[in-house]
């Protein structure tokens, strides 16, 4: 598969934004070409220069973390960039369709209503897993993308390997899996697939395990032809220099982050088992999360009586295949402590 042949036709023939610093080559000490303001920021670190737009030393600091060579990373403002530029890239609109697999994480089918193009669902199976037989039933030649979120969310488990797998080899098309839970989990990264399937593309983010979600940086992972396009395609300077530099200083605390995702694996299982516990609660499904779907006994009153002391969960009740459940964030032990007195009392 080539896939040249699944870009948009205006997309192939689009001359993408030139920036100031893409003119020349060499090295410069006067920069009078972008109409910044010379004299510097009124802050204490100076923000008055564009900054990389291609975010080279940032992406290089991630390779030498994830393994992945920097002309395979894409950087997007949180993952919904991502998300919403391989519509832009791939999907025709209101001709070209995708597949998305709910319950699962809203922003796919937002995206691909913004930019006009069919949205088909294929619910997963009861245990959420993928309906391997119904999603190759509702493939056709205009579909172009499938939206595979492991681990899942809202439901917290971690999708079959063999079956995405699957997919990625028959599926003429791109398969986006999107890791944003990933750290978490027992199940490890498909970044060691990168190199066999040209048609993967993995979305991580720097919003969960590593704290940073007011920075708004997400990660894409693919083949160099679809970084290309994306790269083609983005806003010049989509990633703004603070959230670079607190981005790099960020990643110089690795163990730190890791202390904090075994800290979190560890208060899941012991809120989970202590959810499991209570008379109000029907199920509490495993989790490879940072977050535990509960079933319960009464969703929308029990929401609203932690709201009543603020303690704000998520109500999924209202989702396919998930009536009844609130998803819980796993919280620091004090404010699961919290929560479980508060349900304890319910």
């Amino acid at each position: 598969m080539d896939i040249n042949d699944l870009v948009r036709e205006n997309i192939k023939n689009l001359r993408p934004y030139s920036t100031a610093r893409d003119e020349f080559k060499g090295q410069a000490s006067v920069f009078l070409d972008a109409n910044e303001n010379s004299y510097g920021s009124p802050l204490p670190a100076n923000y008055n220069r564009y900054p990389d737009p291609l975010q080279l030393d940032l992406k290089d600091a991630i390779s030498k973390i994830k393994g992945v060579p920097i002309e395979n990373t894409f950087l997007g403002n949180g993952s919904d960039e991502a998300i919403d530029l391989l519509f832009r890239a791939f999907c025709n609109p209101g001709k070209d369709n995708v597949i998305v697999l709910p319950p699962t994480y809203g922003m796919y089918e937002v995206s691909a209503n913004i930019n006009d193009v069919e949205i088909r669902k294929v619910s997963l199976l009861p245990n959420f897993q993928l309906d391997m037989e119904k999603i190759a039933e509702t493939i056709d030649k205009n579909t172009k993308l499938i939206f595979i979120c492991s681990p899942n969310n809202p439901t917290g488990n971690s999708i079959n390997r063999e079956d995405i797998e699957t997919i990625l080899a028959n599926f003429n098309g791109i398969v986006v899996v999107d890791e944003a839970y990933i750290n978490y989990a027992r199940q490890k990264t498909f970044i060691q697939e990168l190199t066999e399937y040209g048609n993967l593309v993995i979305l991580q983010t720097f919003s969960k395990a590593w704290g940073l979600a007011a920075l708004r940086l997400g990660m894409a992972f693919s083949s160099t032809k679809v970084i290309d396009v994306l790269n083609k395609i983005k806003p010049p300077y989509n990633i703004n220099q603070a959230t670079q530099d607190l981005a790099f200083e960020a990643l110089k605390n690795i163990a730190q982050v890791n202390d904090w995702i075994k800290e979190s694996v560890a208060e899941r299982d012991r809120l989970s088992k202590a959810l499991t516990a209570l008379n109000i609660v029907k199920k509490v499904y495993p989790s490879d999360a940072n977050f535990i779907l509960t079933e319960v006994t009464d969703a929308l009153t029990i929401y609203d009586t932690l709201v009543d002391q603020g303690i704000i969960v998520r109500d999924r009740s209202k989702v396919t295949l998930c009536e009844g459940c609130l998803r819980i964030t796993v919280g620091t032990k004090e404010e699961n402590d919290k929560l479980l007195t508060v349900l304890e009392n319910f």
